[in-house]
């Protein structure tokens, strides 16, 4: 597993190791067995010239030598529809997952949307859609604005989650990890990308994962004791992480193409 990083985004393991592979750092075979071991086994439909499903490693193999030449992470949010470039009916179905890949070939791009594959009672695995796209990058914040961005956010949401007397006003243990992440940020962090990746890159993942946690936990999180203005102020802050926390997972799984925008 990839440490320190949260898996919950297949496309985010499928960016970074695609790219990995891709600039040479790995083989297709590493790529796919570490994404396949985050995720299960991955099958890809839609491939120009290919019928049904193919199995990721194919996949790949097929895009490459149609000239797939990078990856890029989308993780769009209802109104904000971060890495993604059209056409709307892709933009739509991206935004439902929450997630998307885009990949270049030659001088078309090409989106990859995920869905949880079943089949039968044991049988858990990716299932990817293409469809192609509008052939342009998306506007996405670069890893050192991302970054400062991130540090702003944890700042400011550690802050306007604490009371006017300093108490805190939702779950303890989750505040104390979002203090404990604003203390460490500036820390080197191992682990969150694939070989090939600048060492701001994983550490920014890695903090990002961590704090990626405590938005969902706190998001589950309900206490009636709270007013309606500190459940109102404790939602704000939960959207401007989440916000700067996406930002910092897309810029760092595409850091490595920063230099080809």
């Amino acid at each position: 597993m990839v440490v320190g990083m949260r898996v919950t985004h297949p496309s985010a393991a499928l960016v970074a190791w695609g790219n990995a592979w891709l600039t040479g750092h790995v083989g297709l075979d590493e790529a796919v067995d570490v994404v396949e071991r985050l995720d299960g086994p991955h099958v890809v439909a839609g491939i120009p010239d290919e019928t049904g499903d193919m199995p990721l490693r194919g996949g790949l193999a097929a895009l490459r030598v149609a000239g797939l030449s990078a990856l890029r992470l989308a993780l769009p949010a209802p109104g904000d529809p971060l890495g993604l470039t059209g056409p709307p009916a892709f933009n739509t179905a991206a935004i439902e997952a929450e997630e998307a890949v885009l990949a270049a070939i030659g001088e078309r791009t090409f989106g990859l949307i995920p869905a949880e594959d079943r089949r039968g009672s044991s049988y858990v695995g990716t299932h990817w859609t293409l469809h192609e796209t509008q052939a342009a990058v998306a506007d996405t914040p670069l890893l050192p604005e991302a970054d400062h961005l991130l540090t702003i956010a944890v700042r400011e949401a550690t802050e306007s989650l604490m009371s006017v007397d300093g108490t805190l006003e939702w779950r303890p243990e989750i505040a104390e990890t979002l203090g404990t992440l604003r203390e460490s940020h500036h820390h080197e962090q191992v682990g969150g990308l694939a070989p090939g990746y600048p060492a701001r890159a994983h550490r920014v993942a890695a903090l990002a994962g961590r704090l990626a946690v405590v938005v969902d936990l706190a998001r589950g999180t309900r206490d009636a004791a709270l007013s309606a203005a500190q459940v109102r102020r404790r939602a704000d802050a939960l959207r401007d992480l989440d916000h700067a926390v996406r930002r910092a997972q897309v810029a760092a799984c595409n850091s490595v193409l920063d230099a080809v925008r």
